[in-house]
């Protein structure tokens, strides 16, 4: 449940976003998901949007070969829910307990603290699910021509379910209305060295300047018993579901139209969680997801401190939900809890309470829990090849 700390801040001073529901598909939508953000036709819902690179710490150069972040935080009157994306449709690994181990790969080398190529192969070699988002990066798709110029995606499958309770898993796509361009090698050597911040300059300035740049918001959607007899694991994050058998639903179209005022205390201090989540979508068992839905609010605790909900950027604007989580610790700015005269549940003091009607969706489940390698009939390399024959140009 959200919290029920409000921000002087005006949400219209940094939100530089906005989503508006499609018209055409919104029977489909509320057949989908009962999010109330999506309930209705011509809907606006403000959202903060921040791009990144991945590998690259604070101040890497805009240009290198690197996936790009695309995370973006909705501020819905049920609380805050936040896509924490890529660029890339897919990912390098399927199994959380990997990624500690990948995240290692790709960083400083810990006896020279120098960069290591050999290190990231070396992991990938003996990763081979791994080829899929690696086709992907060392295509020009890995060198975007600035953020205006590339997709986002969530990669993960979610549920969402419906007002009567109806469960379809669903997949995002955000395509750029700007058209997608990219540098080659040589061309993002020689721009990352006239202009090591050309993404964010390029964005920034076309802000600035009125140019709104936009992305239209798709999902497929596939119904619940789809899943157990599909061809391989909907819940593969290394794998992407064929437009032919799930074709893209146009949900809406984000804008944005305004810039941060403050680069530190606004994308620096956002704290993007799979795990805020709004009634109507649902995590699935895609065990990538699993895991970031504890991993990303523990770094966040570790990163801006253990109140980082009370941050006005991380704070709702259209929900007054509470809980009794907020309370003591450092970093603590808006009241500490003085609105309640306890801080348990249940009480007698009329508090805040569980709400039943935001409970999730039941999930049928059998067999013998433990950990096993994955069995479900798989092929590492049947879609990077049809990537590499039958999309990518010569």
């Amino acid at each position: 449940m959200e919290n029920v700390l409000s921000p002087t801040t005006s949400p219209s001073k940094f939100l530089n976003i906005i989503l508006f529901v499609h018209m055409l598909t919104w029977q489909t939508l509320v057949s989908l998901t009962r999010a109330k953000f999506l309930n209705q036709v011509g809907k606006k819902t403000p959202i903060f949007l921040r791009f990144s690179t991945v590998a690259g710490e604070r101040g890497a150069n805009d240009c290198d070969r690197d996936p790009r972040g695309f995370a973006i935080k909705h501020y819905t009157e049920d609380g805050n829910y936040d896509m924490v994306g890529n660029n890339t449709p897919v990912f390098f690994i399927k199994d959380p307990i990997k990624f500690p181990d990948f995240i290692h790969s790709q960083k400083r080398n810990p006896v020279n603290n120098s960069k290591d190529p050999n290190a990231a192969f070396d992991y990938w070699s003996y990763s081979p699910e791994a080829l899929h988002q690696i086709t992907i990066l060392f295509s020009n798709r890995g060198t975007p021509n600035g953020y205006r110029h590339l997709n986002g995606y969530s990669s993960h499958t979610f549920r969402w379910v419906n007002a009567k309770g109806e469960v379809h898993f669903v997949k995002y796509h955000y395509k750029t209305c700007q058209g997608i361009k990219n540098f080659t090698a040589a061309e993002a050597e020689a721009q990352g060295v006239k202009d090591s911040e050309w993404s964010t300059n390029d964005l920034y300035n076309e802000i600035a300047k009125g140019n709104n740049p936009s992305w239209n918001w798709f999902v497929q959607a596939m119904p619940e018993k789809d899943a157990a007899t599909y061809r391989f694991d909907v819940f593969d994050v290394t794998k992407v579901w064929p437009h032919s058998d799930y074709p893209l639903i146009p949900v809406g179209k984000i804008t944005l139209n305004r810039n941060p005022t403050n680069y530190h205390a606004e994308t620096e201090q956002v704290a993007f969680a799979p795990s805020h989540l709004v009634d109507g979508i649902e995590p699935s068992n895609d065990k990538m997801l699993q895991g970031r839905l504890l991993n990303y609010p523990d770094a966040h605790r570790h990163r801006i401190g253990p109140n980082y909900d009370q941050i006005p950027i991380n704070c709702p604007y259209k929900a007054t939900m509470g809980n009794y989580n907020i309370r003591d610790g450092p970093m603590t700015v808006k009241g500490n809890g003085d609105k309640f005269p306890t801080n348990y549940e249940p009480n007698s003091y009329n508090g805040p309470t569980q709400n039943p009607a935001y409970k999730w969706s039941p999930v049928a489940i059998s067999g013998a829990v433990g950990r096993y390698p994955h069995s479900h009939p798989n092929d590492n390399f049947e879609q990077p090849r049809a990537l590499f024959n039958k999309v990518f140009k010569e």
